[in-house]
């Protein structure tokens, strides 16, 4: 590293550290502004953005659709992270950690953050993609609080240092890049074994984890899959085309999207919107 950082007795918060994102860390929680939240007339109002996390809940709503529960129709609102919209009044109300995705179900005022509470929630009100069967339940279960668990080293520990810090550091890259590619074995075999990551059937936990560990081995964020060589995990690959091919997976991939290549839908209001992509 090209110096020696001693870190001072009591930290202080510095605005211009943070690198890409720094002008909307801060170290304290609530609103900095008010702003009232948009409503559409669909049961379920999503307020999110296309990460990772947003990405797991636009996909769980569009198979809901696809399976048949029409009660899942959902407006989504793009919330801007980089423009600090979650930190607006409204937004905070629905979840007070200001993190993406929210949810709110009109049909019973219930309200949801935390992407995987929201999945569990939807696929418990839904009846779908959540086995009965205890052991198989389970397993689904163990698998999504993996995820929950293990992403933040994924996303706040090699994406921050690999993407997006001002300076590239060997140490934390190196950290990161080591727990990453051993979250990636650990997929490859339990993918070894089985057809989706919770045994044979396809579940919430493929819906948490494909945006993340899918996503990055099929270079779609990152752009790590090189580096991480992603292509050596081929049983993770084979699933990750896998989930990529499902229509309701292409549809809620672009779902609160306005950046990067490809068909963008910041808003959605009905499965109409989607016929611009032929999707």
């Amino acid at each position: 590293m090209s110096q020696i950082y001693t870190p001072p007795k009591v930290w202080a918060w510095n605005a211009a550290n943070g690198g890409q994102f720094a002008s909307i860390n801060r170290p304290v929680s609530g609103a900095t502004h008010d702003k009232v939240l948009p409503q559409g007339k669909q049961p379920l109002q999503l307020y999110s953005l296309a990460t990772p996390n947003g990405v797991k809940v636009s996909i769980m709503l569009e198979e809901l659709l696809a399976a048949g529960k029409t009660d899942a129709e959902y407006d989504a609102w793009l919330i801007s992270i980089k423009d600090g919209d979650q930190f607006g009044s409204g937004f905070v109300d629905i979840n007070p950690n200001s993190k993406i995705p929210a949810l709110f179900d009109n049909t019973n005022g219930v309200r949801l953050f935390e992407s995987g509470s929201i999945l569990l929630y939807l696929a418990q009100r839904f009846g779908a993609f959540l086995p009965e069967d205890t052991a198989k339940r389970t397993e689904v279960m163990n698998w999504l609080f993996w995820q929950m668990g293990s992403a933040p080293f994924v996303g706040g520990g090699f994406g921050h240092f690999y993407a997006y810090a001002p300076e590239k550091f060997e140490y934390p890259i190196n950290r990161y890049a080591m727990e990453t590619k051993r979250q990636l074995d650990v997929l490859d075999k339990q993918l070894a074994k089985h057809e989706f990551v919770a045994g044979d059937e396809y579940s919430i936990a493929d819906m948490a984890i494909w945006p993340w560990y899918g996503a990055i081995a099929l270079n779609l964020v990152y752009a790590a899959a090189e580096f991480l060589d992603t292509a050596s995990y081929s049983h993770l690959m084979r699933w990750a085309k896998q989930i990529q091919a499902r229509p309701a997976v292409k549809r809620g991939y672009i779902v609160n999207r306005n950046w990067g290549d490809g068909p963008q839908l910041a808003e959605r209001h009905s499965s109409a919107d989607f016929a611009q992509f032929g999707l």
